[in-house]
C-alpha cells in the first residue's frame, strides 16, 4: 500500500532576487525529487496570494523579507514546513526566522532528516484521509460475553468513545453483527474456504482443515461486507468477548487484508487501539504490533491473569514488563516480523478451532505508544525488546520482554493495558506526529 501524500503549495517572496529565485526553482526540484513519494507539490505561489486547498506550505527557500510577513502567513491558517538545505533539510541559517515565526502562533516544522520530513508529510497526509475514512466494528452486545466483568470496564465500549473519535479525527465507526457475519459465513462451500486459505501459502504448525475452513469462510463473509461498504480503512472485532458466535478467531484474516489491501487491524474491538494503529503506522511506516502490557511492578495481578507462577529473573525488575496478548507477543502481520506463524488457540475462552499468529518483532530498540481516551494526548515510552520468552502450558506460550528506564512512572502514566509496540527509535518521529494532530505528547523515560 503506497503512503498517503500529503497536498503542499510551496510559497515564495516577492522581494526574491534574479539569483534567489534560480536558487528556489532549483531547491523545490530537490524536494519533488526526494519527497515526491510522501507529498504532491502544487505550482508555486506568492507569499499572500490565494492559495489552493492543501494540508500545509511548503518554503524550499527563506530570505529577511519573511520576518515582515507573519500576519499574511498566520491567515493561510497551515502548518509551514521549511526545508531549505540542498539535502531535503532544513538549513541552520534558518533557525532564527523559524524562531521567530513560532512565536508568532505559526506551527513550524524543521525537519533535519529527510526521514522526519516523509514523517511529516505522511502524518499531514494521514490527518487529511482520516476526514470521512470508514472503521468497520463487528460486534453485537460489547458488554456481554465471555469475560463481561473484564470487558464492561473499558472506554472502547462507550457511545462517548465513538462520538469523539468521529469528533477529533472525522473517521466514521460503522457497527455490523458479528454473530451474522459469522452466520453468513457458515453458508460458504468448505472445499472454496479451504482452497482458499491454502493459496495464502501462510507458515501454519498444528491446524487441521477443520481448524483451516472456518477462517477462509470468515475471510469470505468479511471480505464481501467490505467489498459493498467500499473505503474500508481499518477493521475489527469484538472476538474475544463474543466468541461464543464464531468458530474461529479473525487473527489471519486482519494479516491477509493488511497484506492484500492495506487495511489496518484492531484486536477485541478497541477503536483506541485502531485509531492509534492508523495513525502511527500509516505516519511512521514502522512495524507495528498490539499487545497486553504487564509490568512486573503489578506483581500477581498481571501473572494471575496469565497462568503463570512468577516473572522471569531480571536484574531490575520495577523495569520490566512482559508483552502478552491471546497467548503469544501479541498481534502483527507477518511481514513486520522475524519469526511468524498460525498456531491452534491458547486461550479457553475461544472456539477449540480458533487459531493465533505467534509473531516476533526484531528484538532491539522499540516504543511504546497509544493515544490517551481524550484524545488530545499520546503516551510514548522508549524501551527495547531484550529477548522472547516462553511459560509452557500457560497463557503465555511466547512473550517479548520488554525493559523501560522508568518503571514507576510507567505505572502512573500508562494510559491503556492495550499498547503498540513500534520497532526503532521512533521518539523524535511521533513527537512530529504529535505536532501535525494538535497533541501533547508525554514521554516516560
Amino acid at each position: 500500500m503506497d503512503p498517503i501524500k500529503a497536498n503542499v503549495v510551496p510559497l515564495i517572496f516577492r522581494e526574491t532576487n534574479e539569483r534567489e529565485r534560480k536558487e528556489y526553482e532549483e531547491q523545490l526540484n530537490t524536494l519533488i525529487g526526494i519527497y515526491g513519494d510522501t507529498a504532491d507539490f502544487a505550482q508555486p505561489v506568492w507569499v499572500g496570494d490565494p492559495i489552493p486547498e492543501c494540508d500545509a506550505i511548503v518554503f524550499p527557500q527563506l530570505i529577511g523579507a519573511a520576518f515582515h510577513y507573519m500576519d499574511t502567513l498566520n491567515q493561510y491558517g497551515k502548518p509551514v514546513v521549511v526545508i531549505t538545505s540542498q539535502f531535503g533539510t532544513v538549513d541552520m541559517w534558518d533557525w532564527e526566522l523559524i524562531t521567530y515565526m513560532r512565536s508568532h502562533d505559526l506551527n513550524v516544522f524543521s525537519p533535519y532528516n529527510i526521514d522526519l520530513g516523509k514523517v511529516i508529510f505522511r502524518a499531514l497526509g494521514t490527518r487529511k484521509h482520516l476526514q470521512g475514512a470508514k472503521f468497520l466494528m463487528f460486534q453485537d452486545d460489547p458488554g456481554e460475553g465471555m469475560q463481561a466483568y473484564i470487558f464492561k470496564r473499558f472506554y472502547w465500549w462507550e457511545k462517548e468513545c465513538s462520538e469523539q473519535i468521529e469528533k477529533a479525527f472525522g473517521a466514521k465507526l460503522y457497527y455490523h453483527s458479528w454473530k451474522d457475519v459469522n452466520r453468513k459465513a457458515a453458508e460458504y462451500d468448505p472445499a472454496e474456504a479451504l482452497a482458499l486459505f491454502e493459496s495464502w501459502h501462510v507458515p501454519c504448525e498444528g491446524l487441521s482443515d477443520e481448524q483451516k475452513i472456518p477462517v477462509g469462510q470468515l475471510y469470505l463473509a468479511i471480505k464481501a461486507e467490505i467489498d459493498e461498504m467500499g473505503g474500508v480503512d481499518g477493521i475489527g472485532a469484538n472476538c474475544l468477548n463474543e466468541s461464543m458466535y464464531s468458530q474461529t478467531t479473525p487473527c489471519l484474516i486482519w494479516n491477509m487484508l493488511f497484506e492484500q489491501f492495506g487495511i489496518i487491524w484492531c484486536c477485541e474491538g478497541d477503536t483506541l487501539s485502531l485509531i492509534s494503529t492508523y495513525v502511527l503506522y500509516q505516519s511512521l511506516r514502522q512495524p507495528i504490533m498490539m499487545t497486553n502490557i504487564y509490568p512486573f511492578l503489578v506483581g500477581k495481578a498481571a501473572i494471575h491473569h496469565e497462568k503463570i507462577d512468577d516473572f522471569p529473573p531480571v536484574d531490575d525488575p520495577e523495569n520490566y514488563a512482559l508483552g502478552v496478548h491471546c497467548g503469544y507477543a501479541g498481534f502483527t502481520p507477518r511481514c513486520f516480523c522475524s519469526r511468524w506463524k498460525v498456531v491452534p488457540k491458547v486461550l479457553a475462552i475461544v472456539d477449540e478451532k480458533a487459531h493465533v499468529v505467534d509473531g516476533e518483532l526484531p528484538a532491539g530498540d522499540i516504543v511504546l505508544a497509544k493515544i490517551n481516551p481524550t484524545f488530545d494526548k499520546i503516551t510514548v515510552i522508549p524501551g527495547k525488546i531484550e529477548k522472547y520468552v516462553q511459560f509452557p502450558g500457560t497463557d503465555s506460550r511466547n512473550a517479548s520482554l520488554l525493559h523501560y528506564s522508568n518503571g514507576e512512572q510507567v505505572m502512573e502514566g500508562l494510559p491503556s493495558h492495550h499498547q503498540m509496540i513500534i520497532t526503532g527509535k521512533q521518539k523524535a518521529p511521533i513527537a512530529q506526529v504529535a505536532k501535525v494532530f494538535g497533541w501533547q505528547m508525554e514521554v516516560i523515560d
